[in-house]
């Protein structure tokens, strides 16, 4: 048993409909991890560049990251490429979770360093099922890095 806090999970996404589909999939498999939520690409970048320094984040770095590619302001290609660019975050696992299956976007997002590219499903059972198959590979089968 770890005697560690579990890294939250940040979720980077602007609709409020698709966060609570997404959080009540993380519920219902059990997740123990917090879920934090960045409702875009400039207060997402905000908590991981500046992680432990503002009121209410918390003090460590999220174990992955949930980043959808269309959001207002800095979008998620920026997001994605600021990270994998910045020696204290690139090890952090992005998965891209959007609801573009567009060719071009998941080969740019490979390019600039996506973990993994998920499309969202319309249908709940789809989401839930991706969701499971992210905690189990990301959570419990993966070894992440002990960093931040």
């Amino acid at each position: 048993m770890s005697v560690f806090p579990l890294k939250p999970i940040l979720v980077v996404e602007d609709s409020a409909e698709d966060f609570m589909a997404i959080s009540r999939a993380f519920r219902k498999h059990a997740l123990r991890n917090p879920v934090l939520r960045c409702e875009d690409g400039d207060q997402a970048l905000e908590y991981l560049q500046g992680y432990g320094k503002a009121a209410g984040w918390p003090l460590t770095l999220p174990a992955i990251v949930l980043l959808d590619l269309n959001l207002p302001g800095t979008d998620g290609r920026t997001v994605l490429g600021k990270l994998k660019q910045d020696a204290q975050l690139h090890s952090i696992p992005v998965i891209i979770f959007s609801t573009s299956s567009n060719e071009r976007d998941v080969e740019d997002c490979y390019e600039l360093g996506a973990n993994t590219y998920l499309t969202k499903p319309i249908e709940y059972a789809a989401l839930e099922e991706k969701i499971r198959l992210t905690i189990h590979y990301w959570l419990e089968a993966a070894t992440l890095p002990f960093a931040n």
